[in-house]
């Protein structure tokens, strides 16, 4: 695939060229990934600054740069106010716009993106249609899987990925959006044809001044749905109205809006809730028509994940009832209130649950479900918003009978001082604190008696442990599995 600079650069809104035209054969941000011919973007980055390794990129054969600020080191150059910007941007126009041929459903929200997506591709596939996912698990489609870096990638990766799946045939892309890659302008020149809203907590402080600042970045994706004008039938919002933030969603978005929600007189709504441990049972209604549904996902959290799953094929246009009747199909997701299986009468949950509000409901499910005790282990990223700590921490106090604090990829910092960050949100005596994750895990399972339930939150999917820049191989269900293998009472 080939372009030529000056094309590339038609769209940017301001930029200034230096040199000659040229040919373009592909792009990168990472000097140590670049190619003969290629475009090299220099991104100002949180720890290194792109404009250093300039040179570099020349020495590796780099046919043009993207900078902030003029460099004039021998190559053609486009300078413009935001070379990440800029990336997305011409990343787009360089695989010729793939979103457009593809029915894009976006999803942001703190909790529940994962979910929904798969739930989405799902209910695809159940009705004949080809999806593919990208997310904080994985990129899939065509039977292909990738590990993904990002929840949301990088703009090149992400423009690559959606020419790739329609090469592929696929007709949908479910995707989770981040409030990262919202506020970093990853998405520019992704044109989506409905955008999902799910709920917004605390998280990702350490990125965003303050809640208003996080509510901001995530209405990005409704107040742009509808600037391609290309876009045939016209966008829609799903939203969750039961969502303290829904208002802010409402206002940004220029296009109809299809409203879900339990407690709320919402557009598609689920009523006469009956939850259980081995599912949840609800009335599905919407402008008029109204269905019973019983799906195999505990917890009043997994109906407002179907909700809004089904929320945004109903804006495509799907049938109410064919809707409903594969609602029952839905499986759960890897690392999402995932029982690990084992012949002990000790119950094991592994779940992502990683803010405050996220933890609060799988305890909820959990008490709603089970009479036992429940100990939950919990920890909290290191080098991340350091105001969450003790906000997990009095989570898991308030909901369990006992909490182990442990390591949960602390990362760069020292996992000790995370604990006693947590700590301090602690009320109760009923904890204990263990570095070790491997040990909190054996403790958690080892104390617990007949029919008590251990929550292993915090990683979910993942399969290591970050420290100190390193990745070393951990899975919490494998961990589990271990311990109640040891199990007896």
């Amino acid at each position: 695939m080939n372009a030529q600079l000056y094309d590339l650069a038609k769209r940017l809104p301001t930029k200034q060229i230096y040199g000659s035209d040229i040919a373009i054969s592909g792009m990168q941000m990472d000097n140590r990934r670049l190619k003969k011919g290629d475009l090299f973007f220099c991104i100002p980055g949180y720890t290194v600054d792109g404009h250093a390794f300039a040179a570099a990129a020349k020495a590796a054969g780099a046919a043009a740069l993207v900078t902030e600020r003029r460099l004039d080191i021998g190559l053609p150059e486009i300078v413009t106010g935001s070379s990440r910007r800029a990336m997305a941007v011409m990343a787009a126009d360089f695989y010729q716009h793939p979103s457009s041929s593809l029915d894009m459903i976006g999803v942001t929200g703190t909790n529940g993106k994962t979910s929904v997506t798969h739930y989405i591709e799902q209910l695809l596939e159940m009705q004949g249609d080809t999806c593919g996912v990208i997310g904080t698990m994985y990129t899939r489609y065509a039977g292909k899987t990738q590990e993904s870096a990002n929840t949301t990638p990088e703009s090149i990766t992400l423009q690559q990925l959606l020419y790739e799946m329609k090469e592929a045939g696929t007709e949908t892309v479910a995707m989770e959006v981040s409030s990262h890659a919202l506020a970093g302008g990853r998405i520019h020149g992704t044109a989506f044809q409905t955008a999902v809203f799910t709920n917004l907590s605390q998280d990702h402080l350490d990125y965003h001044k303050n809640m208003d600042d996080y509510a901001h970045a995530k209405s990005l994706l409704f107040s742009q749905l509808g600037s391609s004008f290309n876009r045939k039938p016209l966008p829609v919002s799903v939203i969750n109205l039961d969502d303290a933030y829904a208002p802010v969603m409402i206002k940004a978005s220029a296009v109809p809006i299809l409203t879900y929600g339990i407690r709320s007189e919402a557009d598609l709504k689920a009523s006469d809730l009956k939850l259980d441990p081995s599912g949840s049972q609800f009335r599905l209604s919407a402008f008029g028509e109204s269905y019973k549904v019983r799906i195999g996902l505990p917890g009043r959290f997994s109906v407002y994940n179907v909700l809004a799953a089904a929320g945004a094929l109903f804006a495509q246009g799907a049938e109410l009832g064919k809707i409903a009747a594969n609602l029952e199909k839905l499986h759960g997701v890897k690392g999402r209130f995932e029982p690990v299986e084992s012949d002990r009468p000790v119950h094991v949950i592994v779940d992502y649950a990683h803010t405050p509000d996220s933890l609060e409901n799988v305890l909820d499910t959990i008490r709603e479900v089970s009479s036992g005790n429940i100990i939950t282990v919990i920890g909290c990223g290191g080098d991340r918003d350091k105001s969450k700590r003790p906000l997990m921490a009095a989570a898991a106090d308030k909901r369990s009978s006992k909490t182990i604090l442990t390591s949960d990829n602390p990362r760069t910092e020292d996992p000790e001082v995370i604990l006693e960050d947590m700590k301090q949100g602690m009320s109760s005596d009923n904890y204990e604190m263990e570095v070790d994750r491997r040990l909190a895990i054996r403790k958690a399972v080892l104390q617990a008696g007949e029919g008590d339930v251990v929550l292993i939150a915090g990683k979910g999917h993942e399969t290591y442990q970050e420290i100190n820049g390193v990745r070393k191989e951990f899975d919490d269900r494998k961990e589990a599995e271990s311990a109640l293998k040891e199990w007896s009472h």
